[in-house]
């Protein structure tokens, strides 16, 4: 896999570091973020009441509706951002927007319909291919997706390009390339937002490899960028979890999902407190999150692929396994063959689980959840030398990977071993 990033580097070389542009910037929480995106919102509302006709406005209002729906984890802002798109009218401002609302809404296939539209429109248009790349890298489409990113590095070699770029390394396995190209869209970042996010990226490539001071360095970082950030915060609560400080890690979770209730934050605490056998508070959490699934779906927004992986991790490998072959049916990317041999394995189906798995790895991404789920089938098919170096690889990559499933790896481990 060849993705040229070094074309960019006299851009690079043109900026100063990052961190030293952003340490005379205030934090930004995000409450403040809100309440901004609301001001900006609403100063677009007053100029399209005297200007109607300004389809640049209502393409931007738009996209402003779909952040807000991403950092309020509000979906109903969907569809806001759906009508103001519609009152774009048909520029290429208003495809990007629309592509990114559907990729918000997980609807891929007309991310990727509207991106081709946005790009008939706007060629020269970077944020269009990353709309683009972003639809086809869910779809599965790996060689669609590399040289849509390809495309952004040479329009504009900036911090949305090089993260993409980043993400697309790590999917096949080259966590040195991905974190080569994430510290360049850090040093490429102007803004404290973009500065927290580069910084978001880092900690997560360092903590899913075990890093776990390192990925603290990041997270603390981009919160002196911006303080209050939920990722961030959300990343402080992981290493606070590893560590061992559950009391600090529940606390954090706590304030994120009465703050943002969103599904990957909902899970993450109920599988903590129930780790730590506060059952009633964790079922608790489910409730909301399976509510909160619901809200979403109604809302366009489905998301077949989370509730998959929710369902068999607690056991229900029927909705497990009609979720995933929904998902499945609208795509076919690694992240859906992961789901699909899971579900499978918790229906007892392991034989057609490992084949699952096969095309879940194939790319070669370096992901502890991946490993741990093929160990399990592995196990369960009776291939002990093979589920042990699986189990041993999800471990050795993120001995953290999952409060709940991190612990079940280490039985399952030790009961494999036991029986030599």
């Amino acid at each position: 896999m060849v993705l040229l990033v070094t074309a960019a580097l006299a851009y690079l070389a043109a900026s100063g570091p990052a961190d030293s542009r952003a340490g005379g910037a205030p934090p930004v929480p995000a409450v403040a973020q809100q309440n901004q995106m609301h001001r900006v919102v609403h100063q677009l509302q007053q100029r399209l009441h005297s200007l109607p006709q300004d389809k640049a406005s209502w393409a931007q209002l738009g996209a402003s509706y779909v952040e807000l729906a991403r950092v309020t984890a509000d979906p109903s802002y969907y569809a806001k951002a759906e009508g103001a798109l519609k009152n774009a009218g048909d520029t290429g401002l208003a495809a990007i927007g629309m592509g990114t609302l559907a990729n918000a809404r997980h609807d891929f296939h007309a991310a990727r319909d509207w991106a081709a539209k946005a790009i008939a429109s706007l060629p020269s248009s970077a944020e269009a291919y990353g709309v683009l790349a972003d639809a086809l890298t869910q779809l599965g489409d790996d060689a669609g997706a590399q040289d849509a990113v390809q495309k952004m590095l040479d329009l504009k070699p900036n911090t949305a390009s090089f993260a993409r770029a980043s993400f697309h390394f790590e999917l096949h396995g080259d966590v040195d390339g991905a974190r080569d190209a994430m510290q360049r869209a850090l040093t490429a970042a102007a803004t404290p937002e973009e500065i927290a996010f580069c910084r978001y990226r880092l900690g997560e490539l360092a903590f899913d490899h075990n890093r776990l001071d390192e990925a603290a360095q990041h997270y603390e970082q981009g919160l002196a960028a911006r303080g209050d950030d939920m990722t961030l915060t959300q990343g402080m609560a992981k290493v606070a979890a590893a560590r061992g400080d559950v009391p600090a890690a529940l606390e954090d979770y706590r304030r994120l999902v009465s703050r943002a209730p969103l599904p990957q934050y909902l899970q993450e605490y109920a599988e903590l407190l129930e780790a730590n056998g506060k059952t009633e508070e964790a079922a608790k959490q489910y409730d909301v999150l399976s509510e909160q699934q619901r809200l979403m779906e109604s809302q366009g927004a489905s998301d077949d692929l989370a509730a998959a992986l929710v369902a068999a991790d607690r056991g229900d490998g029927m909705q497990a396994l009609r979720r995933a072959e929904a998902e499945w049916s609208r795509r076919q990317s690694v992240f859906v063959a992961d789901a699909m041999s899971w579900a499978l394995h918790m229906n007892g189906r392991d034989a057609e689980a490992l084949e699952y798995s096969d095309r879940a790895n194939a790319l070669g991404w370096q992901n502890a959840t991946f490993s741990y789920h093929r160990g399990m089938i592995l196990a369960a098919l009776g291939r002990v030398a093979e589920a042990q170096e699986a189990l041993v690889q999800a471990l050795r990559l993120n001995a953290n990977f999952s409060p709940l499933q991190a612990l079940k790896a280490g039985r399952k481990l030790a009961e494999l071993r036991g029986g030599r």
